[in-house]
């Protein structure tokens, strides 16, 4: 009985000193897609990215109309065409169909891979700033907004300006 008490009184003040250097942590958090979003870097990147989806897009969009344009045609002449240049435009419009499908493929892909790149890029540049600006503050403990899953802060410990400031400094300075 007298172990149990020992045992029980240990984790008792064991946990009141780990309860007790908790509420002396202190606590900053970073919203990264504001960073994207607000900086100059980020904006460049963000651009670059919708740069990349609109060329993709007017690829597809092109192949899209070719295609449609082949399905008219051989719907409104079947009844005139012959028998091989029947086959020749559906032939043709299933090679079309084929390359379509290569090229979303090909710029999904493309795009991911861009995307990983630029945003490995910039988090691999932040990382830095983020940690001067901890320790110049204080702060034990930095979350991402945008990966923490958090659900409540307080505004004051926010940092995401800092950052953006420092960002945007650090990428001048570089110029």
């Amino acid at each position: 009985m007298r172990k149990v008490i020992v045992v029980t009184a240990l984790a008792v003040l064991f946990l009141g000193a780990a309860a007790a250097s908790y509420a002396q942590s202190k606590i900053g958090v970073i919203d990264s897609q504001q960073v994207l979003e607000k900086s100059a870097e980020g904006k460049k990147v963000l651009a670059r990215l919708q740069e990349a989806d609109k060329k993709n897009q007017t690829t597809v969009a092109n192949l899209d109309e070719t295609i449609r344009q082949l399905q008219t045609k051989l719907n409104t002449q079947r009844l005139t065409l012959t028998e091989e240049a029947a086959l020749q435009l559906q032939s043709e419009l299933d090679r079309k169909t084929t390359e379509r499908k290569r090229v979303a493929e090909d710029a999904y892909a493309s795009m991911n891979e861009l995307t990983t790149r630029l945003f490995k890029r910039v988090q691999d540049e932040l990382m830095p700033i983020v940690e001067a600006v901890g320790k110049e503050k204080g702060y034990d403990i930095i979350f991402d907004l945008q990966k923490s899953g958090a659900v409540y802060r307080n505004a004051a410990i926010e940092i995401t300006e800092d950052v953006i400031k420092r960002y945007d400094a650090s990428k001048a300075a570089v110029k």
